[in-house]
């Protein structure tokens, strides 16, 4: 959830540069995000930048330009591959692993970085003709040689919705089946063919656990690359206190006092939430701290 101001700077004006990418490559100082399935090199709090040298076999892209202005090309690298040398502090990791480690311009690099590299990997051919696409844009498109048709990065919409009970006193949240019943969340679900945000918001709660909302409102957005989401965050209030889980997809749903979200953020239970790389630890934060008087005025403006 990034600022404008901590944003990565995609330096969209210089994709139209014929060759830009090989140019790059070939340029002493130009720095290399490297991403394989879906995880990169991490140190420290930041991630590694490498040499354009010492990558090998790569789809290749422009990412941008650095904090200091410095071209930051991504290398998507085979998942097996022995052409990046690995030294004892490095590590390749997943953006749930990193946690809260990385700064806001940090961790959009990495977000950015992991959902080109799984399209650079996932969609080599035309969905029109079948014939192999060639990279345009310095890797920000793919034309057909056959038939014309250029594609571009896909990003698939998904709200997620923190929602409170109607005197405000309690958070609702849910077990996904995937979870096995270890963690507790926000609910959520990909916006549908045809639909708006605010009808996938009530028809996610409604089938995911039975809940009727009203006072939805919109908070923030996240890009999530899992596997090329943009998650768009609501609060919504329930009309009554009567829910129910699908069963499917959602095994248990709770309300939540805060007491009980505030030992939960602490890790002392009742149950587990998201890390703090997710909008849903932000959303849940967001209200428990809403309804601490020492933080802010409870409840403003909800209805």
């Amino acid at each position: 959830m990034s600022s404008e101001r901590e944003a990565l700077d995609r330096a969209a004006s210089l994709r139209t540069v014929d060759g830009i990418v090989e140019r790059l490559r070939e340029t002493e100082g130009t720095r290399v995000v490297v991403v394989r399935d879906g995880r990169l090199r991490i140190t420290a709090d930041a991630v590694l930048r490498a040499d354009a040298g010492g990558v090998g076999d790569a789809e290749w892209a422009l990412l941008g330009r650095d904090r200091d202005g410095v071209p930051l090309l991504l290398a998507s690298v085979p998942v097996l591959t022995d052409s990046i040398d690995s030294a004892p502090e490095e590590t390749w990791v997943g953006l749930r692993d990193v946690g809260g480690r990385l700064d806001a311009h940090e961790t959009d690099l990495f977000v950015t970085a992991v959902s080109l590299a799984a399209w650079l990997v996932d969609a080599p051919f035309c969905p029109a003709c079948g014939s192999r696409l060639t990279l345009a844009l310095a890797g920000w498109s793919r034309r057909c040689p056959n038939c014309g048709a250029e594609h571009f990065p896909r990003t698939d919409p998904a709200v997620i919705v923190a929602v409170e009970s109607p005197d405000g006193k309690r958070l609702l949240l849910g077990a996904n089946a995937n979870w096995h019943g270890r963690m507790f969340s926000c609910f959520a679900g990909f916006v549908e063919a045809g639909e708006s945000l605010e009808v996938t918001v009530h028809r996610e709660l409604a089938e995911e656990a039975g809940v009727r909302l009203r006072g939805v409102r919109y908070l923030s957005s996240q890009a999530w690359p899992y596997p090329r989401s943009l998650m768009l965050g609501f609060r919504a209030v329930a009309a009554d206190e009567h829910v129910r889980p699908d069963g499917e997809e959602i095994v248990e749903v709770r309300w939540l006092t805060r007491d009980e979200i505030r030992t939960a953020l602490a890790g002392d239970g009742p149950v587990g939430l998201p890390g703090p790389a997710s909008i849903a630890r932000r959303l849940i934060e967001d209200w428990y701290r809403e309804g601490d008087p020492e933080t802010s005025d409870a409840r403003e403006g909800v209805g």
